[in-house]
């Protein structure tokens, strides 16, 4: 069974308790068809009433066009501040409302009306006559969205979460309903996951993500203000797929998410998690990915070569000139490869290009290899693409981008019938990549990325391990871990004064393991010669200065 998520809302309530945040959680019944036993936030599923017109014209704060711009939704955004707020006084008596003079609800009220969550939650009496009854009215902008969370397929009943936090009114303390849940308690987000590592309460992921999140705060004001001020929710849909140690479920944090999702958009669970040598994996309609057989520090699990095409293939990253791997890719190309593309000409990328060549008569297609020991000299490209070039091979199109900074010959490739990036080495899987110089350059390096935020990505293909998602985020990440790095390069000098490369090293990259520190010094050269081309550092007789 793979129902449909069914749309649902919960909010982590909070208060203030002898210095620090509490959060209200109520335990399931052991009954229930859904996380039973399990301890939770109040909350459940919307309602089609949530939407009702006479509530929408008595909620404040917000609107629906702000709601569902906030949930990345066309419309019907509103109704899940709406539920929550519903659910909340069903399952745990706090009612966050206010009277039409915009006070909120005192506890003596709350307390009050507390007779009227059965009618409300057997449907005897719905949320807008309650709230027209009671002279009521919502105030959406009291809860902040904080996370989105679906079910994972498998389940008998999923739901697609919209996770919210609030500020307990003061005084309403909350009960459980006796019905769906059995007990309530409240507690500090730390001793909640605590008591679930000691067996004492179950949790489940969700719960478990959003109360570590909580523990890092100590006043629920500060908590709320910086939940509101959140850029964008990140949608967490674990997944499952198949491999060599049978099926496994996946999560945001997993590096094969993202690939999962794109290779299983109707989440079957038969798409592979293996990354094999030598196995093609077919990643969608257009592209087939065969790794070669060539594992290490550098290279992570291989170099990813792709086939991209239908009827006609362009082969990107041929890869190094290994025999196996140049028989899978040619199996796998059948006669078909009419092009092959190289990101660039370092030797675990470019060398397999000549053999293919010589048997498939492909078109090379590439930049020249510039000087140095590590770079793939004989590759001779028959054509060199522009920057912003489209490339027209068979029924596809291939948008060649520059990307300086890894390689000063580096190209990326955009295939722009599906949205996928093929990057080589200028973003890679589960790592970052090592900036060499004199070829290699920081300053640049930090540009093209910089350049490829300006371009609408769905998903990057790397050189070496599996498919990246959230492609802007990740280049916003690169982008502040490396100046991130420089500013501790800054600090070390203002610390050291004049230093040497190797002084700097154990400053700069303590966080890295020492036998990593050899690689670690590459780049770490290339952040000193960007600092000194900007004229912030100076070098004199191998020796660096801060200037500022």
């Amino acid at each position: 069974m793979n129902p449909a998520p069914r749309p649902a809302a919960t909010v982590a309530l909070l208060r203030e308790a002898a210095g620090t945040i509490e959060v209200f959680m109520l335990q399931r019944t052991r009954g229930a068809a859904f996380l039973a036993g399990a301890y939770v936030f109040p909350g459940g599923a919307i309602d089609e009433d949530d939407a009702d017109p006479r509530i929408m014209q008595r909620v404040v704060g917000l609107d629906d066009g702000e709601a569902s711009v906030r949930l990345g939704l066309a419309a019907g955004g509103l109704a899940y501040w709406v539920a929550a707020v519903r659910e909340c006084f069903e399952e745990a008596g706090i009612l966050l409302a206010w009277d039409e003079q915009r006070r909120p609800v005192s506890a003596e009220r709350a307390a009050a009306l507390e007779h009227l969550r059965a009618p409300l939650n057997a449907g005897e009496l719905s949320f807008a006559e309650f709230l027209e009854r009671e002279r009521l009215i919502v105030p959406a902008h009291q809860l902040a969205y904080f996370g989105h969370w679906i079910t994972a397929p498998g389940r008998s009943r999923r739901f697609d979460t919209r996770f919210f936090v609030a500020i307990a009114p003061p005084g309403q303390a909350g009960s459980h309903d006796n019905s769906e849940t059995i007990h309530n308690l409240w507690l500090h987000p730390q001793e909640a996951l605590e008591h679930n590592a000691q067996g004492k309460i179950e949790l489940v992921f969700a719960t478990k993500h959003t109360l570590a999140e909580l523990a890092r705060f100590s006043r629920p004001y500060d908590t709320f203000e910086h939940v509101k001020a959140l850029p964008e929710i990140e949608t967490n849909r674990a997944c499952w797929a198949k491999g060599r140690d049978g099926p496994k479920l996946f999560r945001r944090a997993d590096p094969q998410y993202f690939e999962i999702h794109w290779c299983d958009p109707d989440e079957s669970g038969n798409t592979s998690y293996d990354l094999v040598p030598g196995a093609p994996k077919r990643l969608d309609r257009w592209v087939t990915r065969i790794t070669a057989p060539n594992p290490g520090m550098m290279t992570g699990p291989g170099t990813n070569s792709y086939l991209v095409g239908e009827r006609d293939f362009a082969l990107i990253d041929p890869g190094p000139a290994i025999g196996s791997h140049i028989e899978a890719l040619l199996a796998a190309g059948a006669g078909r490869i009419k092009w092959v593309l190289c990101t660039h000409t370092h030797l675990d990328h470019s060398p397999a290009a000549a053999a293919i060549r010589e048997a498939t008569g492909a078109e090379l297609i590439g930049r020249p290899a510039p000087p140095g020991a590590s770079q793939d000299r004989g590759f001779a490209p028959e054509r060199v693409p522009a920057h912003g070039e489209t490339l027209a091979l068979g029924e596809i199109s291939l948008r060649a981008l520059h990307t300086p900074g890894h390689a000063s010959n580096h190209l990326c490739y955009f295939l722009e019938q599906s949205g996928m990036l093929f990057t080589g080495d200028h973003v890679m899987q589960g790592s970052t990549v090592v900036i060499n110089p004199p070829d290699g350059d920081m300053r640049a390096y930090l540009a093209s990325l910089e350049a490829l935020l300006a371009e609408e990505f769905a998903i990057f293909a790397p050189g070496h391990g599996y498919l990246i998602g959230a492609p802007h985020k990740e280049l916003r990440r690169l982008i502040a871990h490396r100046l991130a790095r420089e500013a501790k390069v800054v600090a070390a000098l203002a610390k050291l004064g004049d230093a040497t490369l190797e002084a700097l090293l154990p400053a700069v990259y303590e966080d890295v393991p020492h036998k990593l520190h050899a690689v670690a010094a590459r780049s770490l050269h290339a952040h000193l010669d960007k600092l000194v081309a900007e004229g912030s550092v100076r070098v004199a007789a191998g020796r660096y200065r801060h200037l500022g």
